[in-house]
This record gives C-alpha cells, sequence and structure tokens, in this order.
C-alpha cells in the first residue's frame, strides 16, 4: 500500500490545480485531434487520470504545465491512432446535423489537411497556432530542440500551403512557369 508523503501530496495538489486551471486548454487541444466532443473528453479525462495518478513521479514542479501538456498530447497521440469505424450519418449525428446538410462553419478543408500531416508536425503546428505558445514552449513540450520546431513549423507549413492552395492558382502557375519557359 502506497501512503504518499508531503512531497507527493504537494505535487498532486498541484497536478490537480493545474488541470482545473488548464482544462479547456487541455479539451481545445484534444478537440483539435479529434473533431468530437465525447471523445475529445474522454481524452483529456484519462489525461487527469494518468496525470494525478502518476503524480509521485514529477521530479521537478515548476515544469507541471510542460508534464502535464505532454500527458495530454500522448493520449492525443494514442487515440488517433486508434481505428475508429464509424459511419458517416453517425458522425452527421454526433455533430448535430442532418443527413445531407452540413451546418457547419468550421474551416473543413484546413483540419482535412491537418490531418495528413504526421503527429508530430500537426502537434507543431496546433500548439503554435491554436494554442498560442512560443517556440521554445513547444520545444519543452516535445521534447525537442527548438531549432529542430522551427524547421519542423516551416515543413509543415510548406505542406499545409501545397495542400490547402487552391487547384486553379496552381494551374495558372504552371501555366505561367511554362510559357516563360518557353520565351
Amino acid at each position: 500500500m502506497f501512503f504518499p508523503g508531503k512531497k507527493e501530496k504537494a505535487n498532486r495538489d498541484l497536478v490537480e490545480q493545474i488541470i482545473l486551471e488548464k482544462y479547456n486548454q487541455y479539451y481545445r487541444l484534444a478537440y483539435s485531434y479529434v473533431h468530437n466532443e465525447a471523445d475529445a473528453c474522454d481524452i483529456v479525462q484519462n489525461g487527469a487520470y494518468k496525470a494525478i495518478r502518476s503524480s509521485h513521479t514529477l521530479r521537478q514542479p515548476e515544469y507541471v504545465q510542460t508534464w502535464v501538456y505532454r500527458i495530454m498530447l500522448n493520449e492525443c497521440f494514442g487515440y488517433a491512432g486508434m481505428p475508429q469505424y464509424r459511419s458517416f450519418e453517425q458522425m452527421l449525428e454526433e455533430n448535430g446535423t442532418e443527413t445531407g446538410t452540413l451546418d457547419s462553419y468550421e474551416n473543413i478543408d484546413l483540419h482535412r489537411a491537418l490531418d495528413t500531416l504526421p503527429a508530430g508536425d500537426r502537434a507543431v503546428i496546433i500548439l503554435k497556432y491554436f494554442e498560442d505558445k512560443k517556440l521554445e514552449e513547444i520545444a519543452d513540450i516535445l521534447d525537442e530542440n527548438v531549432n529542430t520546431i522551427k524547421s519542423r513549423l516551416y515543413r509543415s507549413l510548406k505542406k499545409l500551403r501545397g495542400i490547402l492552395a487552391e487547384p486553379d492558382q496552381e494551374q495558372g502557375l504552371k501555366d505561367t512557369k511554362l510559357i516563360s519557359s518557353k520565351r
């Protein structure tokens, strides 16, 4: 049987406090991966449970926010790797729309483009632009070098631009290059 000491209790209280303060932020992070309210809630709940349960392993309490954020990201990555078997009708029902009508103002193309990126690259984009994290914070959360984060961000943005570029623009650019190369 495990009886927590003062340090373990302080860590647990600190982790609980951070989870309560940042719950909405963790929910937005999870939702950006799964695009489903119920699944996002499940991810945050599982992440919170794991963080509280393993709070005794926290070595440096000053990095508790990064530590919990990393746990939440791992939950998102784990969930994203699980196979999902839902029909189109089930997805529409979960989103509160009727079959045949998509009444959502979300940028569906952006979500689909983000889903094509590898998990690590998608995490950099989400943390930078959806969670307003600084590059140094992202490096801490993902446990990588800041220069690696910069290159992943640049590469990911370039991929997203290519995916999101309108076909008419791409064709126009190709035609322009062909015309200029023939001169």
